[in-house]
Formats: C-alpha cells, structure tokens, sequence
C-alpha cells in the first residue's frame, strides 16, 4: 500500500503536469511550464525512492545518472534541424521503458486478475509498437533511411497478420499470463512499429511521431494501472490525449485523414514525389535586386520553413526584419501549422531570435492578406506555398491547405539548390513570372541581403 503522504505527493506532481500542460499553451508561459513539469517529475521520483524503499538501490541510482547524464548532454548539443529527432527518440524511450515493466511485472498477475491482464498485455503490444516506431520515425528524420515510403509486395498482409497475431496472443496472456507469451508479444509488437511507419514518408513523419506519443502516453497510464500508481495513469491520460488532439489538428492541417498518412502509400498514394531536382529555367537574382524590391515595398511576408531551421539564419532574419520595420515596411511571420519538422518547429525557432509573438501569424488568420501584399519572401520552405496542394488532384499534397504566397504581387524564394521540398514534388511557384529565386545558404544570404537593403 501506499502510504497517504506519498499520495498526496503524487496529487501535486500531477497538479504540476496539469499546470505545465496548461502553460505550454503561451509562448510567454511556456519555459515556467516547463519547469513546473520538470519539479513535478522530480517531486515524484523522489517521492517513489522514499515510499518504496527499493532493495537494490545501487543499480538504479547508476541507471538514474546514466539517463540523467545522457539526457542533458543530448539535449544541450541537439541543433534545432533535430529537434524532432529527439522528440521521437524521447518518446520510443517512454513506450519501450512501458513495455519492459509490464513484462516485469507479469510475474506478479494472476489468471483471475483480468483487468491488471487485460492492461498489462496492452502496456506490451503498444509499447512496443510505439518504440518501434520512433525508432524507425527517427532514423527517416536523420535520414539514416530513406525517407521516403518504404513498401514491399505482401506488406498489408503481413501487417494485417501481424495485428491479428499480436490480438490473439494478448487474448492468450490475459487467460495464461506467462513470461513467454508476454516476450513474443513484445516481438510482434515491435514488428508491427515497424511495419506501422516505413510506408510513411515525407512531410507525415511528423504526424506519425505525434500518433506515436499518444501511443506511449496510452501505455503508461495503462501501466500505471497495473502498478497501482494513480500518478501514471494521469500523467499517460494527459499525454495520451494531447498525442491525440495533436495527431488529429496536423492531419486536418494537411487536408487528410490519419487513415491515409499512414497507409496511402500501401495503396499508391502519399507522399511519393519524385524527389529529383529540376533542369527548368527559372527567374534569379541577386541580393542588391531583391534588396530594392523589399526596401520599397509596403508590405512583406516573411514565410520560413525547414531551410531556415538549417542554416540557422533566425536572427540574420529578424535582423532584416527589423531593418525592414525601421524604413516603414510592414512585415508579418507566416506560419503553417506543419512547416519544418514537428508542431511549433517555426514558432520555437524564431523564439530563439526574440522574435515578438506577436509577429508571428497562423495561416488561417494571414491567409488573407496575401492578395495585399507586395513581396513573401519564402525562406527554406516549400510544400507548405505549393500550389499544387489546391491545383493537382495527382500530387501526394492534394488537399493540404497552404499558405496563398503565389496570391502576392511579387515572391521571392531563398533556396539552396532546385531540390524539391520534403514532399519530394516540384513547386510550380518557382517558375511563375512573378517569382524570383535567391540561391545560396539562407544564413549567408541573408547577410549580404541585409547589407544590400542598408544601402537602398
């Protein structure tokens, strides 16, 4: 039993997970939420370590260290391009560190405790699945795979197989809950994460790994269930469904179902751009041109994307912004709902910079505004102002709302090279008369752009 202080330790911990969810909400409250979260979890570790005395104490204060060690090193040094990387990292940890106690624990389930089974069979298939799957979401991210839709003839079969077998064998662990059929479940499970994500590609890895946390945060309160721990269950119920609401808000985003990011692929669909760079002739320029066009312009758009992420040119932005805004210029921040590599990439990004909030637009609010608009200046984004996403019922995008850039009087695109964006399609924005391409890093660009406009 747990002792009644330490119950009520656990209602403030979860209090805490509570708030900091809440304050999540606000760029302004975001970082003190998470920091109330981080006391939460702490409160509770401590909490459990002096309620449950445990025996053997030396191998979990080493695994504590390693993890804690492992953890501020990683996320100290991790560049912001892989944020989602780690997010997805993080996450399979959360699924896998499930199943495992799961598995631990069913030494201690009866036959005739068919709840406990039914949950602990669960924690096992779906913490499996959900590591699995970060592992494979992170290795496309890190494009240690490829990154596009992997398929091969028989893979719905084998998926569809795979399910029902893991089902049965739940069925089996609830009625005879032995260690075998518990680690057997664990292996179709993971066999299921994997076959879950490779046929996912392009700008749906993100989704996935916002599904897959639901996954884990569904795991953990089932194995708070099993372990009869109330602050799992709520911390899991909470992230669960956040995981959820979130899955649900990025595919609306995209104009499709979840159904179909994850499996259009299977049936020839989703995500399966050609992924070549085009030979077309397209309008380029210089900095000096483009600098005139902006310094005597109205209004300008500011639309950034992934490119931006990796150059690391957020504050060389918001440098020529605040240039911009010194002359009289009009500038807003577009921002798409899935533009780089995870919800809120953008938004944390130009935070960094001290971008005001304010600046910073949602796409349904500065839609708009683009037919008003004198020059979008795109940097590193792509899929998110292609207007094959209204115009090509064939294209793997059809039906994701975008952003209007190619409704301005003018736009101009800061790019690396003609390789298509992470959809692996070309943008047919690119070779419209009205657009201009400034090729080179965005960071270095941005620079000699800067320097250019100072002297318009």
């Amino acid at each position: 039993m747990i002792p009644t202080w330490a119950q009520i330790g656990y209602l403030v911990s979860a209090v805490c997970f509570i708030v900091a969810l809440k304050a999540l909400s606000s760029p302004r409250s975001a970082r003190t939420g998470n920091l109330i979260g981080a006391a939460g979890a702490v409160l509770a570790v401590l909490i459990t370590f002096a309620a449950y005395k445990p025996h053997h104490l030396a191998p979990i204060l080493i695994a504590l260290i390693v993890g804690t060690v492992g953890g501020v090193v990683g996320s100290r040094r991790v560049q912001m391009t892989q944020m989602p990387q780690l997010v997805a990292l993080f996450n399979g940890v959360g699924g896998g560190a499930a199943a495992l106690v799961a598995l631990l624990e069913l030494g201690e389930v009866t036959a005739d405790a068919t709840v406990a089974a039914i949950a602990t069979a669960f924690t096992i298939l779906v913490g499996a699945i959900s590591f699995a799957g970060s592992v494979v979401t992170f290795a496309k991210l890190q494009e240690l795979m490829t990154t596009r839709p992997v398929t091969f003839p028989g893979l719905p079969v084998l998926f569809v197989a795979s399910l029902l077998g893991g089902i049965a064998l739940g069925v089996w662990l609830v009625s005879d809950p032995r260690v075998w059929v518990g680690v057997l479940l664990c292996l179709v499970g993971l066999a299921i994460g994997v076959m879950l994500v490779l046929p996912v590609g392009g700008a749906d890895v993100p989704i996935v790994i916002s599904l897959l946390n639901a996954f884990t945060g569904l795991t953990v309160a089932a194995g708070g269930y099993v372990l009869g721990n109330t602050l799992l269950l709520v911390a899991g119920t909470l992230v669960g469904a956040a995981g959820t609401l979130l899955t649900k808000l990025m595919a609306d985003a995209m104009g499709r179902s979840v159904f179909n990011i994850l499996f259009g692929a299977v049936r020839g669909g989703s995500t399966l751009g050609a992924g070549t760079a085009s030979d077309r002739p397209v309008i380029s320029a210089g900095p000096e041109d483009v600098a005139i066009l902006l310094g005597y312009a109205n209004k300008v758009i500011i639309v950034p994307g992934y490119g931006l992420a990796v150059a690391q040119a957020q504050h060389t932005l918001r440098d020529l912004v605040e240039e911009l805004h010194s002359r009289g210029v009009k500038v807003d921040y577009a921002i798409h709902p899935v533009a780089g590599r995870m919800p809120g990439h953008m938004n944390v990004l130009l935070a960094e910079a001290q971008v005001p909030y304010e600046q910073l637009r949602e796409m349904d609010d500065i839609n708009g505004d683009f037919k008003t608009t004198d020059v979008v200046l795109v940097v590193g984004a792509n899929d998110v102002v292609n207007p094959a996403a209204r115009n090509t019922p064939s294209a793997p995008i059809y039906g994701m709302p975008i952003l209007n850039a190619d409704e301005a009087q003018r736009v101009i695109f800061l790019k690396r090279s003609m390789r298509p964006g992470f959809a692996g399609i070309e943008n047919e924005l690119l070779y419209d008369p009205k657009t201009t391409l400034l090729f080179g890093d965005a960071r270095d660009t941005l620079t000699k752009l800067l320097a250019a406009l100072k002297t318009v």
